[in-house]
């Protein structure tokens, strides 16, 4: 378990954050910046293919600050299944995650902002959806009741641009950003009393090593970050 102290060179020292889609762009760079403030981390990572990618950020991320530990956990976070699981075996190898960063998702087919709303299939609608939003929604679920415990919590959603403007991919991943701000909207209305915070993330123009490493992911299967 994290060491349950903290002071002022390192706040978040002695908690723990569960990040998802963690071996790229936003999800990496938020690893490295919590883990510099003392925070322990869950990495999640998607499939085998990104398993070296996983092992090396959690070597790199245990030697940022004392008392860091990080774990590598594999997820296909396109299922119910999958996600309950993964909180699962991260409360049983390092402990309940004080805060939450749903950073996975996919895009789906990019028809762009000109296509024809009949090349997005409702099955690949709801696969989008399901996998965006979701498996997310499932592990916030899991991991309010200790959030709950402790008065202490937070839930973030690493959204986009696209959720505002209709973006230039499809309605199947538009619609599934937007619909993250309602659910942080009444996540926050709910539990900000009891010392959660949500919120949503979204970089219209992201910091170079943000968007190179996003640039080497393909749209289409599970992304990170």
């Amino acid at each position: 378990m994290p060491t349950p102290t903290a002071d002022a060179t390192y706040p978040l020292q002695g908690k723990l954050a569960l990040i998802t889609g963690c071996t790229g762009g936003i999800g990496q760079a938020t690893a490295r910046l919590f883990a510099r403030n003392g925070c322990s981390i869950a990495v999640h990572h998607s499939s085998a293919n990104s398993k070296g990618k996983a092992d090396a950020l959690v070597a790199e991320l245990q030697k940022l600050a004392p008392g860091v530990k990080a774990a590598a956990f594999e997820a296909d976070l396109s299922t119910y299944e999958n996600a309950r699981k993964l909180h699962d075996e991260v409360v049983g190898a390092i402990g309940h995650p004080d805060i939450l960063f749903i950073n996975h998702g996919v895009t789906g087919p990019r028809i762009g902002p000109q296509g024809d709303i009949q090349d997005v299939s409702p099955e690949v609608f709801e696969e989008v959806w399901r996998t965006n939003n979701g498996t997310g929604y499932l592990l916030a679920q899991k991991c309010l009741p200790y959030m709950q415990e402790k008065k202490w919590g937070r839930i973030i959603f690493t959204s986009s641009v696209a959720a505002g403007t209709g973006g230039v991919i499809g309605p199947q991943y538009a619609s599934s950003k937007s619909a993250m701000h309602g659910l942080i909207h009444w996540l926050s209305l709910r539990y900000c009393k009891e010392g959660i915070v949500s919120d949503t993330e979204m970089m219209k123009n992201p910091p170079e090593a943000v968007r190179v490493s996003r640039n080497h992911h393909t749209h289409w299967p599970l992304t990170e970050g």
